[in-house]
């Protein structure tokens, strides 16, 4: 049914619904979803959450993922998710726009829009994707103070505390660095660009009670594992941040070159969402049928006194 109607959308908070996944029995799974559209498609799918990454937001732009995108730009795809699947979204607060008072209104627009959860990583502007060399770090204490302003300023929000440090301070630092980050209030750790099965394991074990997520994006440093997998490891959700971009932004570059080259796009008709496909999926029959039933304006009758 549309999300126009009051009895479609959920009563609880963004932030409550994520955190009842999260601590529900098994891996929580997020596929990336950079549009409206891929959030209603993932949720037809079956998934009951979604991740929304920098990534993923800033190359549907034309833009690089340096940091580069405002807090409202985000908002405004925190919203399409939100509005179009009505799931709870774990959004890339990237380094969260600044420092303390920056996260915290981060926090509070993101919780706005309809965000479920946000994850802040440790990296210092300009930032760069967590599979890139050369990364630069905020010290720990920096982070640490990022994550209790966003705690102080969350409603329901769960706060994922990320770090990138595995690159360059090891094992041990990164797992030092996640250690202080539950301790400012993170509700989780994100060990990004883990390289091996085995950091996977040890960070698992170094935080026995600490919920983690992994990340499992193609092309970069982490070895290709499954969402079964990520489990067995201990691991308590996934996200797969830029996948549906790459499969759209692949198929759109092949569109275009065949329609410069033949003039018409019939040699990607069979690789097309058909236009009855598109209408059932953004429910344009229900939006017409609810406008239907709506009656029309009429004014009353005026008589002059």
């Amino acid at each position: 049914m549309p999300y126009l109607l009051a009895s479609e959308l959920p009563v609880e908070p963004a932030g409550a619904r994520f955190r009842a996944l999260l601590d529900a029995p098994g891996i929580l799974r997020l596929p990336g979803a950079h549009n409206g559209m891929a959030a209603l498609q993932a949720k037809a799918a079956g998934f009951d959450a979604l991740y929304l990454s920098g990534a993923a937001m800033t190359a549907s732009m034309g833009l690089p993922d340096l940091g580069i995108i405002t807090v409202n730009e985000v908002a405004f795809f925190i919203r399409q998710l939100a509005r179009a699947g009505g799931l709870p979204i774990l959004v890339d607060g990237d380094t969260g726009y600044g420092e303390a008072l920056n996260v915290m209104h981060m926090v509070r627009v993101f919780e706005d829009a309809g965000a479920g959860a946000v994850h802040l990583e440790d990296q210092l502007l300009p930032k760069k994707c967590g599979h890139l060399n050369d990364k630069k770090l905020a010290t720990p204490q920096e982070m640490a103070a990022k994550v209790a302003a966003a705690v102080k300023a969350r409603r329901d929000l769960v706060i994922i505390a990320r770090t990138d440090a595995a690159a360059s301070e090891g094992l041990e630092g990164a797992i030092a660095r996640a250690r202080l980050y539950v301790e400012a209030g993170a509700d989780a750790i994100f060990p990004e660009a883990l390289t091996t099965v085995e950091m996977f394991r040890a960070f698992r074990a170094a935080l026995p009670e600490v919920k983690l997520l992994a990340n499992m994006t193609e092309f970069g440093r982490t070895p290709t594992l499954t969402a079964d997998e990520f489990e067995q490891l201990g691991y308590d959700m996934v996200i797969w941040p830029v996948s549906s971009l790459r499969v759209a932004n692949r198929v759109q570059e092949e569109l275009y070159t065949a329609l410069a080259r033949d003039g018409a796009t019939t040699a990607l008709i069979e690789r097309m969402q058909t236009r009855k496909e598109l209408y059932e999926t953004i429910g344009l029959m229900e939006f017409e049928g609810l406008d239907a039933t709506i009656a029309a304006s009429v004014a009353p009758e005026w008589q002059s006194p």
